[in-house]
């Protein structure tokens, strides 16, 4: 199977919201793109999967981190017969299963792109094993927490910042259109995209984190209200712990204030980059609205996502949108205020 069917199938399989955003991608870029994002969903299962003990994990982690350095492939059979039968999920079984028809796809990637997806690759695998080793055990009897909000945004940038830096590489080498772009500058905005909206992750994922033994607010933060982390495993100290929520909230949006510089800086005629990154931009902000409403932001039993409907919303409006920046701005401006009046 070519690269470019096989990475489609996968991504219909396994993310529908990122399967949209490279659906609407430019040609030259999906291959690159898809590639790196299925190696970054494959490395996610293995970091996460608890069939396995952790030091296997990293140990698996860093065998897939060698096949992208140009190791031995025949090192993923052992990736695979670990970890994809047991699998209960059968779209990550799947993808497991074709961790070698994706090696093949990214050896066949010209020089250029090769390095970028093993570059931001190996950066990712670096954080997912970073978090293995700071959070130590699976639920929270063994609750561990980040300890200084340099933790949290280093986190940030190590899991999805640098995926920033990467798309505006690939971007820029093959978008002719892009070629005036100021790449440090763009590639700084491109991190601080990505931080913003991996830091929403966090704070959407905070409850079910906890229970996981994971807490990533830090701990510093926490102290100069005079909590600690396990404290947050009781939702009734929401209103407590809120001062924190509100401080990363504000963090994420000035992230997404920098997002939505690099969106509006993609030319106008290059309306499906544009496009790919407004998504998980409104997107985000919707959920960020979400949390500064909930008063129950610690309940693990409330769903805090916006509804599918809400999201095929979203983007059926900026369609009418992504040519004007004035409208474009409006729509991210109405969310924001909502957050933050």
């Amino acid at each position: 199977m070519a690269g470019g069917d096989l990475t489609t199938a996968l991504l219909r399989r396994v993310s529908r919201s990122f399967y949209l955003s490279l659906a609407v991608l430019p040609r030259a870029v999906r291959p690159t793109i898809g590639l790196a994002y299925l190696f970054a969903r494959a490395s996610d299962t293995i970091a996460d999967t608890r069939l396995i003990d952790r030091a296997s994990r990293i140990a698996h982690l860093e065998t897939l981190r060698a096949a992208l350095e140009g190791g031995d492939a025949g090192q993923l059979a052992t990736v695979v017969d670990a970890l994809a039968a047991p699998q209960s999920l059968r779209s990550e079984r799947a993808l497991l299963e074709r961790l070698p028809e994706c090696l093949a796809a990214y050896r066949a990637l010209p020089a250029a792109d090769r390095a970028r997806v093993r570059a931001v690759l190996t950066t990712i695998i670096e954080g997912q094993v970073q978090d293995l080793r700071v959070f130590p055990g699976e639920d929270e009897g063994k609750l561990a927490a980040l300890e200084t909000p340099a933790d949290l945004d280093g986190y940030t940038y190590l899991v999805a910042g640098c995926v920033g830096e990467f798309w505006t590489e690939v971007h820029v080498a093959h978008r002719p259109r892009l070629r005036h772009w100021d790449l440090p500058r763009m590639r700084a905005l491109g991190v601080r995209l990505g931080k913003g909206l991996q830091l929403t992750n966090v704070l959407r994922d905070l409850p079910r984190d906890l229970r996981q033994g994971r807490c990533y607010l830090p701990r510093q933060d926490l102290a100069r209200l005079g909590l600690e982390p396990r404290d947050l495993l009781d939702p009734t100290r929401a209103p407590a712990a809120r001062p924190v929520l509100r401080e990363w909230l504000d963090t994420a949006l000035d992230h997404y204030e920098a997002g939505w510089q690099y969106t509006f800086a993609i030319p106008r005629r290059e309306a499906r980059m544009r496009l790919a990154c407004a998504w998980p931009l409104l997107i985000g902000l919707r959920t960020l609205d979400l949390l500064a409403a909930s008063p129950n932001w610690l309940d693990p039993a409330v769903t805090l996502k916006v509804p599918r409907v809400r999201v095929y919303g979203l983007m059926a409006h900026s369609l009418g949108t992504v040519w004007s920046t004035r409208a474009l701005g409006r729509q991210a401006r109405r969310l924001r205020e909502r957050i933050r009046p």
